[in-house]
Parts: structure tokens; sequence; C-alpha cells
């Protein structure tokens, strides 16, 4: 389904599921992130859902807490297939925080707002739409980055946020890279909006 037209990368609340059909398979990511066989298995073929709660409030630590408000995404997960889900708590400050889940082990990442000339990789930078309707960051921004580091693995993943046409429709779409040594992977991941 469409994005709506309200929806930007500055109000991404509401239910979002992956459309599989018009992502790329994340295995060849996963794979390269250290993630067994049978778990890249099962979490290929489950279908995520992705609860977005976009909401302002004082930054997370390691931040000082009586500094001004940001924003803040939070983003439980859940699969199909009784698949276990997860939780992506970000804070739009660029400041590196803390993570663990059963799924990626112990990371660090950071998010912010970006403009496309933020944006210097091709693969990441590719097919975004520009246009002013698009404009939800506090700056004018048109796109998040949110960038992870594996402390257990030595892979980092870098993603693009924002909108772009997909077979004639606006979607809600996350340009991924997934690098460790000399290996490098590029996906698109492409959501449905639901409601």
């Amino acid at each position: 389904m469409a994005a709506p037209a309200n929806k930007t990368i500055g109000d991404l609340n509401g239910k979002w599921i992956m459309n599989r059909s018009q992502s790329n398979s994340i295995e060849p990511t996963l794979a390269l992130q250290g993630v067994g066989w049978v778990t890249r298995k099962a979490v290929s073929m489950a279908t995520l859902t992705l609860h977005i709660k976009q909401f302002v409030a004082p930054p997370s630590p390691p931040a000082d807490p009586a500094a001004a408000p940001v924003v803040h995404i939070q983003i439980d997960q859940t699969g199909t297939g009784g698949m276990k889900g997860s939780t992506e708590k970000r804070c739009l400050d660029h400041v590196f925080r803390d993570h663990s889940d059963w799924l990626f082990g112990h990371v660090k990442g950071q998010t912010r707002w970006v403009t496309p000339n933020d944006i210097t990789d091709a693969h990441l930078a590719a097919g975004w739409l520009e246009g002013e309707e698009e404009k939800g960051g506090p700056n004018g921004e048109t796109h998040l980055e949110s960038h992870v580091e594996s402390y257990d693995a030595g892979w980092t993943a870098t993603q693009i946020w924002g909108f772009k046409l997909i077979e004639g429709v606006r979607k809600y779409v996350r340009n991924v890279v997934v690098a460790k040594g000399g290996e490098r992977v590029e996906i698109q991941l492409v959501y449905d909006f639901i409601e």
C-alpha cells in the first residue's frame, strides 16, 4: 500500500510491513553479519512488521538528559511464523549508543537527519524522492541516516531512510550497506503502510 502523502521522514508513526516482493533478500547481509544459517533462513522467510512511534523527548543516555529535546524513533518489530521480534530505539542526535539483541549481539549505533548532500555512497544515495513535500526534518532534511558498528563481529551497517517511487507508488524505503573487511552487501528494503 502506498505511503500517505502526510507520511514523511518527520512522521513515520504507524504500522509498516516489509514488501518482500519489492525488497531485496536480507540473507546476504545477515551472512556477512555472522548470523547462523538456520536463523538467516527463518528471518529471510518471515514478513516483518514495523510498529513505529516517533516522538520528541530529552535525549537518551549517554547524552545529557538536560539537553534540548530531540526526536526519538522506537520501532517494535514482529515477524510472521512466531519469529521473535526486536525493539529499535533511535535518538536523532548522532550520538553513539550501545545496544544488544538476540540477532546482532552487542553493537553501537547513531542516527541523524541528513540531506542528499550528506550522502556520499552511490547505493545509499540512489533513487530518492527529494521534493519539497518530502522535507520532514527540522531543517528541511529528507532522510535519516542510521549507522551501526558491531563490537562482536566487526561489521558496519549504514542505512538511509526516505521515500521512493516503487512501481509508480510512493513507498517508505531503506537503502542499506553492510560491510566487513573488504566485503560489502547492498540491499533495498521497501515497506507498505498499513495504518
